[in-house]
């Protein structure tokens, strides 16, 4: 079985690059040829890797003209493989095109199933024709029941992403005088942070020394996180919620272990979502409780009540003081949480993923 895989630029800068990268390494470990076609500004240094597609600008009105001029390159490059496989959504009308009688795959991050949604004619049509010609691997549940939702009939099936396993297998707690809460992903309306700052004013009322670390991008030129730390300030928690932006590696590594409990709570905007809760996958893989949002991807990274806690986004306001409160108040509980969310996050790893994908794929092709 020889696998021909369409992505972007292969960086562990974004999701679509890490995704990527993990895949492919996995496919390799476990024996599967992969030939990789990239985007023109992939820099990864790779001499399988044929970089020729345009660079990923998903609503761009010229994106679909451009990946129909690289067809014969990536025809040509690709003439060997068994099934083509686009790893981001806005590939798939090339996968289409070039697939023939091959079976395509389409990997469903989140919003950008949406994409025959939120395209005008005629690439609204393209699209959808598109999807509906491949089998969709969704990353969580929600992403696949829109995908449902979008094109009507399509075939999907569900593959969580997965984490490297490694990467946690040390970090042991290092207690704190207080009680930390940390987030990463920056500082962002679909990242919730506003949703937390205000949570964490109701918090402190009961847990005065309480702590909570925003991890992550936060340009003071962006209204949103000019609007959030106003909102900090008028709410007086200076000294409780911090923004240190982007941290290295190590550094977050050490916030993990200083940590009470990790919370993201994830919103949805117009057509956008959050099509799978990666970030508290790893923060179980450190030994973290967690809490996220229900009414998106995270529902398939957190097992409510037994890894950590959901709350409603529409009630988001009752509901994410109440959720942080009762883990910060019951440090049983907490370590409960932590421990079985470990367990279940350090089982699913890229391995794992890979397991499965090529399990999706014979089923696939009848072998």
């Amino acid at each position: 079985m020889r696998i021909g895989l369409l992505t972007s630029d292969l960086t562990t800068r974004h999701g679509w690059g890490t995704y990527s990268l993990n895949l492919i390494d996995a496919l390799r470990r476990a024996d599967v040829a992969v030939d990789v076609v990239a985007a023109r500004n992939n820099t990864h240094h790779d001499d399988t890797v044929l970089n020729v597609l345009p660079a990923i600008a998903p609503t761009e009105s010229l994106l679909l003209p451009k990946l129909a001029l690289t067809m014969p390159r990536v025809r040509a490059a690709l003439q060997s493989c068994d099934i083509i496989h686009t790893t981001i959504e806005p590939y798939a009308p090339l996968a289409a095109w070039i697939g023939g009688r091959r079976s395509v795959f389409i990997t469903g991050h989140g919003s950008y199933v949406r994409l025959s949604e939120i395209r005008r004619w005629p690439y609204n049509v393209i699209y959808r024709r598109a999807f509906a010609r491949a089998h969709v691997v969704c990353v969580s549940h929600y992403t696949a029941r829109v995908m449902q939702q979008t094109v009507p009939g399509v075939s999907t099936s569900v593959i969580n992403n997965g984490i490297d396993a490694t990467k946690f297998a040390n970090i042991s707690r290092r207690g704190s005088p207080s009680k930390i809460i940390i987030t990463v992903g920056g500082v962002k309306s679909r990242k919730g942070t506003l949703e937390l700052v205000e949570a964490m004013a109701q918090v402190r009322q009961t847990v005065p020394d309480v702590q909570c670390v925003i991890i992550g991008d936060a340009p003071q030129s962006r209204p949103y996180v000019q609007h959030v730390k106003a909102r900090i300030a008028e709410l007086g928690l200076e000294d409780c919620v911090h923004l240190p932006g982007k941290i290295s590696d190590d550094a977050l590594l050490d916030w993990y272990r200083r940590a009470d409990l990790f919370v993201l709570p994830s919103m949805n905007q117009g057509w956008q979502f959050e099509g799978y809760g990666l970030v508290h996958r790893e923060a179980s893989a450190a030994g973290l409780p967690v809490i996220g949002t229900r009414d998106c991807g995270v529902e398939d990274a957190i097992d409510d009540g037994v890894t950590g806690l959901l709350v409603s986004q529409e009630r988001i306001a009752q509901e994410l003081p109440q959720a942080i409160l009762k883990i910060l108040r019951d440090d049983g509980l907490a370590r409960q949480m932590g421990a079985a969310g470990r367990a279940k996050a350090q089982a699913h790893t890229w391995d794992d993923v890979a397991r499965q994908m090529i399990a999706l794929y014979r089923a696939v092709l009848g072998r």
